[in-house]
């Protein structure tokens, strides 16, 4: 049966792991004077190693015969077991489909049994931060004091969604992306021994294209090696679906020189050829992160792009000024996160890059604000706001009496006589939930003596119908009233009439008013107890 070729080539000791010495050297460490912890917490972006050092660390804690540079002798029972992932001492979780709180109490029971083969029951939870509020609870008390036989290993890409309380718990080791020399060494030393003609520019796309992450470097290996031919780096980007360089290169001096026919008939290529838009973007956007280094320092070693497009960068760079290049930059990547929303990504794209062409972004962001009349306004405005700063401050008393006075909204006459009006006659407000979040936002205090009402109107009067006797007694106070009307005013665009009463149920006595009214009645003093 075919293996993928990320999990054969999966690093088996410490020593395979690439560009996290400051993970792999502090656990060879332990390892070698038998202190490791109880409880590891392994974070980073995906590919970078995570859950291979945490398979490396477990077969290393539990090896029968680990090597004195502490890393796995992978030859004794052990080691094989756990490669085969037939070690019952090795329990590996994914959190994101087993995140429950009942499955982190089975987790939890089941430490109380003695590991079968092994020194340590390790226990790898994936993707920990997947796990429910109830299941970090649960998981709390056996991670900070679990038995002497137990160790835990956490791995998130997202760290920020952990607890606090479990990361105080753990021995926290932050894994960075792997280095792009990194990557192409391995991928090349991997098409070799697999015997895959790898042209080292398709190498340098991979892991340009793979962002730090091996996983995704190898897997776009094993995909290309499909094609059953010599892989350059026109074949990888065919296959990852990303633009060719030459394209990119074109784009970009299209958008130099305000070429708006030549970027959009580019666009309309790569479109008909299924290219990923998506991803387009995220390419011209680092092809514009290399000009803002070329501009900024320089140094063409801290660039992403192929060597023989460093000529053509430094061109553009040297003919474009750094404020423009900020603000491209800017532009595409508010692009790039419209893309995900939008329901036409070419759309998004060509809108996009017609403004960049247009200058009409860099114009905006680099002309005067106004012009000299408005200017001189500002100026006035400035001045007078001096002015009323450097009068003496009045006090409270004195401020309340002299600020102006809003006019008082006079309130309507009914249009029919509300005497008159049977329950049949009105018809139930529609707008009733956006009256009371309206209200709420104006006088919170009359909202909560509104929860359960309902309201009913006949031309210009509402009738509200109160579950809480105590809105009557609400709304005797004018404030309370207006403020009510406002808040109908503000959603049914003009000013009612308001009546109120409460439904029977309501104004039913309650069994407390029934006990104080029996105490009065047959001569009893009550006291209120604050």
């Amino acid at each position: 049966m075919y293996q993928a070729l990320y999990r054969k080539w999966r690093p088996l000791s410490f020593a395979d792991v690439l560009s996290q010495p400051q993970v792999t050297t502090t656990l060879q460490n332990q390892i070698k004077n038998g202190t490791a912890a109880h409880a590891y917490l392994f974070t980073g972006s995906r590919g970078t190693g995570k859950t291979t050092c945490a398979r490396i660390l477990a077969k290393a804690v539990n090896c029968e015969h680990p090597r004195p540079d502490g890393n796995p002798c992978l030859e004794c029972a052990i080691c094989r077991d756990a490669e085969n992932a037939v070690l019952s001492d090795l329990i590996e979780i994914d959190a994101a489909s087993n995140n429950s709180v009942e499955d982190i109490r089975d987790l939890r029971d089941a430490t109380v049994y003695t590991p079968e083969r092994c020194r340590f029951k390790v226990y790898i939870i994936d993707e920990v931060h997947m796990l429910s509020p109830s299941a970090f609870n649960a998981l709390l008390k056996i991670m900070e004091e679990p038995p002497e036989y137990v160790k835990f290993i956490l791995a998130t890409t997202e760290i920020h969604k952990v607890p606090a309380t479990i990361i105080s718990r753990c021995q926290r080791y932050d894994f960075r992306r792997i280095r792009q020399e990194d990557l192409v060494a391995r991928l090349c030393e991997i098409a070799e021994k697999e015997q895959i003609p790898l042209e080292k520019d398709a190498a340098e796309l991979m892991a340009r294209l793979s962002d730090g992450g091996m996983r995704d470097a190898i897997s776009l290996l094993d995909r290309c090696s499909a094609y059953g031919e010599t892989i350059t780096a026109q074949l990888t980007a065919e296959a990852a679906g990303a633009a060719g360089r030459d394209y990119l290169l074109q784009m970009l001096e299209a958008v130099h020189t305000g070429s708006t026919a030549d970027v959009l008939q580019c666009v309309a290529k790569l479109h008909d050829a299924s290219k990923d838009l998506q991803r387009l973007c995220e390419e011209l956007i680092l092809m514009l992160r290399d000009v803002m280094m070329l501009k900024a320092a320089g140094d063409t070693s801290l660039l992403h792009c192929m060597a023989d497009e460093i000529p053509a960068l430094q061109k553009l760079a040297a003919e474009t000024e750094m404020d423009t290049v900020m603000t491209q930059l800017s532009v595409m990547q508010t692009c790039r996160e419209r893309m995900g929303r939008a329901v036409n990504k070419r759309v998004e794209l060509e809108m996009t890059l017609i403004r960049l062409c247009s200058r009409q972004t860099a114009a905006e962001s680099t002309a005067p604000a106004a012009n000299t009349a408005e200017v001189q306004a500002l100026y006035e405005r400035i001045a007078q706001l001096e002015k009323h700063a450097a009068q003496p401050a009045l006090s409270p008393a004195e401020a309340e009496v002299t600020k102006p006075q809003a006019p008082p909204v006079p309130e309507p006459e009914p249009e029919v006589d509300f005497r008159s009006l049977r329950p049949e006659d009105f018809k139930p407000v529609a707008q009733w939930p956006e009256i009371l979040e309206e209200c709420g936002r104006l006088n919170p205090a009359v909202l909560g003596t509104l929860v359960g009402s309902n309201a009913v109107v006949n031309h210009n009067i509402i009738l509200i119908v109160a579950e809480n006797p105590f809105f009557l007694t609400m709304f005797k106070n004018k404030h309370n009233a207006r403020t009510l009307g406002d808040a109908i005013q503000n959603i049914l665009g003009k000013r009612y009439v308001i009546r109120a009463k409460c439904s029977a149920a309501a104004a039913k006595p309650r069994p407390v008013q029934e006990m104080i009214e029996k105490a009065k009645n047959s001569g009893i003093t009550t006291t209120a107890v604050t």
